[in-house]
C-alpha cells in the first residue's frame, strides 16, 4: 500500500504541470542602449520602457552602453542569453557598420532577431549660435572657402548621422573635419557647449537644444519638411537638391528566443508605441512611430544593409 501511494505521488508531481516553467517575464527586462543620452535611441527606449513595464508586469530597465559606433552594446546584446531578460534598441548603424568596419563582432542579420521596427526619423544638421553660418548655403560656402576647418561632431564613425553628413560632403563638393564622440549624447552636448561648431545628429536629441537656444537649426534631411519643425528648411531645398537621409530605431532580441516569448514581447512593445501620448511625444521631435512586424523590420534591415554599402562605395569610404 505504502509502495503504490509513493507511486501514485510521483506520477502525479511528474506530469508536465508540475514541471511547467513560470509563465515569462519573473523578472525584470534590460533594453541595451548603444549610444549615450539624450540621444534618440535612447529617447525611443525610455519613451515605451514604462508603458511596457506596466503591461508586462516587471520593470523595464534601460542600459545605456556607448562606445564603438555603437557596436559595444551590440556585442553585450548579442551575446546576451536568449530568453527574453534583454533586448536592444537598434539603430541604423546595424545596418551601416559592415561598410565602415573590417571587424564587426556581430552580423546583424544572424545574431539577432528583429521585434519591431520602432520609429524613423529625419537628422538636423545644426550649429552653435556663434558659428558665423546661418543657413545651409552659409556653411557650404564657409566649408568651399575654408576647406578642412570647419569641424563637426558626429555620434561615432561609421554612425547614422556621420554618414549622412558625409553624403552631403561628397553631393556638395566640400570637406570638412570630423570628430566623432561615443554617442549622440556627447556628440550634441560637444556643440551645445561651444567645443565644436557643428554636428548632425537626430532630431530627438537636438531639437530640445535647438528651442532652448543652445543650438542654431540649418537644416533637416529629409525630403520633406517636419511637421514638428516646420521652419526648419530640408536640406535639398537649401541648395543640395536629392540629399536625403534619415535615422530609424528597432527593438531586436538575440537570436535564439523561444518565439512565444518574441510575440510577448512584440505585442507589449507594439501596444506601447502606438500610445497617444508616445506618439505625440516621439512625433513632437520629428519622429515617426512605425510598430511594424518582426517580418518587415527584418526586411527592411537587410535593404538598408544593401543600400549603405553602395553609399560608402560612392563616397569612397574605406572601412577601418
Amino acid at each position: 500500500m505504502i509502495l503504490r501511494a509513493l507511486l501514485a505521488a510521483l506520477l502525479v508531481t511528474g506530469t508536465p504541470a508540475a514541471f511547467a516553467q513560470p509563465a515569462y517575464p519573473v523578472k525584470p527586462i534590460r533594453i541595451i542602449v548603444p549610444t549615450s543620452p539624450p540621444g534618440g535611441a535612447d529617447v525611443v527606449a525610455r519613451s515605451i520602457s514604462q508603458p511596457m513595464s506596466e503591461r508586462l508586469g516587471q520593470q523595464v530597465i534601460i542600459d545605456n552602453r556607448a562606445g564603438a559606433s555603437t557596436m559595444l552594446g551590440g556585442e553585450i546584446a548579442s551575446r546576451a542569453p536568449p530568453d527574453g531578460y534583454t533586448l536592444m534598441m537598434g539603430i541604423s548603424t546595424l545596418a551601416i557598420n559592415p561598410a565602415t568596419f573590417k571587424k564587426v563582432p556581430y552580423d546583424a542579420l544572424r545574431d539577432f532577431t528583429p521585434i519591431t521596427h520602432a520609429a524613423v526619423q529625419g537628422l538636423l544638421l545644426a550649429a552653435h549660435p556663434s558659428f558665423p553660418a546661418k543657413s545651409v548655403k552659409e556653411l557650404v560656402a564657409i566649408a568651399k572657402a575654408r576647406p578642412g576647418d570647419v569641424v563637426y561632431s558626429s555620434p561615432g564613425f561609421g554612425t547614422n548621422p556621420q554618414m549622412g553628413m558625409e553624403l552631403f560632403l561628397f553631393m556638395t563638393g566640400t570637406k570638412m573635419l570630423h570628430v566623432p564622440y561615443r554617442g549622440g549624447g556627447e556628440s550634441i552636448l560637444a556643440v551645445a557647449s561651444g567645443h565644436v561648431m557643428v554636428t548632425v545628429s537626430s532630431m530627438l536629441g537636438l531639437m530640445p537644444q535647438v528651442r532652448a537656444g543652445r543650438l542654431r537649426a540649418l537644416g533637416v534631411t529629409t525630403a520633406r519638411r517636419q511637421p514638428s519643425a516646420p521652419n526648419i528648411p530640408t536640406i535639398a531645398e537649401e541648395g543640395v537638391p536629392g540629399y536625403e537621409s534619415f535615422q530609424w530605431y528597432g527593438l531586436l532580441a538575440p537570436a535564439g528566443v523561444p518565439p512565444e516569448i518574441l510575440a510577448r514581447v512584440h505585442k507589449e512593445a507594439v501596444a506601447s508605441l502606438r500610445l497617444p501620448d508616445v506618439v505625440s511625444r516621439l512625433a513632437n521631435d520629428g519622429a515617426e512611430v512605425i510598430a511594424g512586424t518582426p517580418e518587415e523590420f527584418g526586411a527592411f534591415i537587410r535593404a538598408e544593409t544593401l543600400k549603405w554599402a553602395k553609399v560608402a562605395k560612392a563616397a569612397g569610404i574605406k572601412p577601418e
